[in-house]
């Protein structure tokens, strides 16, 4: 026996969903006709997912417009029924006329949430010495979603539930949590890394609490990132019917889970982020984020094929062979799986899988090639 995250228990444990495929997967000889085995798959996703009801379509509050870098860019706030208001930023080309193509830009996990937004986009020359670092590490020293609305595009970037605006403040905790810890200069180096450290060790508690209010961390996020698409589809200035959505790590797995849900989302690039149920029941958990695990559903979809509910529409997928959150065969494994669920819908040409060289990352050429990727789907 392999090591494993469960040591004797993990071969029993992975014996519990099989090697085959799953019981609502479209690889199945059962299922032959797309649009009803969609159907199904979906609600039973939405149902183990447990989303929570997170009103309509946000009224979102403009705070300041402003131009940086050849763009126009609006610094916006919503209120959802709960928690504290969502600061987003829509950014598009200076100059432009008509409807655009819009994608949404899912921001990262990276053991960070005291941020946000200003993990991919910039608004100004004054960057955070924290958010250089982590985009020069990550994203090639840029803030892609300024990269890609340059190319024409209207770009909405929110901050995900318990990030940044969204994220659990010290003072309304208590101190059997807390332990102690203030914010008295929360942009300060010390007091994020503190901060982050206590977010960290607050995850299990937010999942624990979330499974007793009857929902999950994935239902709550979800359903938020899909009021942020209501939000984008409502502007007059974006074209509805040519929607996308991206991100890396944590960004990646919301792509994940908002592109396999919401056909809205016409172009999705998930990046970093694509693994099976089996890597993180053996190999990965340990490295891996609450925010993923949707119990009950490995039995009937595997992990890729949540992505894949969204057959035929585009899907690039790209992945890093030196990236230590995955194991490479599982990696291969979920591509393999989203090859066959693309084969047997008839719609090869629509998906994508490429790994490249490196760590963990969304570098300037995996830029070029995803951003050709949304021209190919989202402008022809």
């Amino acid at each position: 026996m392999e090591p494993n995250m469960i040591g004797a228990y993990g071969p029993w444990a992975a014996s519990l969903a099989g090697e085959g495929p799953a019981r609502l997967s479209f690889r199945s000889p059962r299922f032959q006709d797309v649009a009803a085995w969609r159907k199904e798959a979906r609600a039973r996703v939405l149902a183990c997912v447990l989303q929570p009801a997170t009103g309509g379509v946000p009224k979102a509050e403009l705070q300041h417009a402003f131009e940086f870098d050849g763009l126009h860019i609006e610094h916006l706030q919503w209120q959802l029924p709960y928690g504290p208001p969502t600061e987003a930023y829509f950014v598009r080309p200076a100059k432009n006329e008509g409807r655009l193509p819009a994608v949404l830009a899912l921001h990262d996990h990276g053991g960070n949430k005291y941020f946000g937004t200003r993990k991919v986009l910039r608004i100004s020359d004054d960057v955070h010495p924290m958010m250089k670092k982590h985009q020069d590490e990550y994203y090639g020293g840029v803030g892609w979603a300024n990269e890609l609305a340059k190319r024409g595009y209207g770009v909405l970037v929110h901050d995900a539930f318990a990030f940044a605006s969204r994220r659990i403040r010290v003072a309304d905790l208590p101190d059997v949590v807390a332990h102690g810890q203030k914010e008295v200069n929360p942009e300060s180096e010390d007091e994020i890394k503190a901060y982050n450290k206590l977010a960290s060790d607050h995850e299990h508690l937010m999942a624990k609490s979330l499974f007793c209010a009857g929902t999950t961390w994935p239902g709550v996020f979800t359903a938020e990132d899909q009021r942020a698409v209501d939000y984008l589809a409502s502007r007059p200035d974006v074209d509805p019917e040519r929607l996308g959505c991206a991100g890396l790590s944590g960004g990646g797995l919301r792509t994940v889970y908002l592109a396999g849900l919401d056909d809205r989302i016409r172009c999705a690039c998930c990046v970093g982020m694509m693994t099976t149920w089996r890597d993180y029941l053996l190999n990965k958990c340990h490295t891996h984020t609450w925010m993923i695990y949707i119990p009950g559903l490995p039995l009937d979809l595997d992990y890729p094929e949540v992505l894949g509910l969204r057959v035929p529409l585009a899907t690039l997928v790209q992945s890093n062979l030196g990236d230590q959150l995955f194991t490479v065969p599982e990696m291969k494994r979920a591509d393999r799986i989203l090859t066959e669920v693309y084969h047997k819908a008839g719609a090869e040409d629509r998906y994508r899988c490429t790994f490249y060289p490196g760590p963990h990352k969304f570098d300037r050429p995996m830029q070029a090639e995803a951003f050709d990727w949304f021209d190919r789907w989202l402008k022809s």
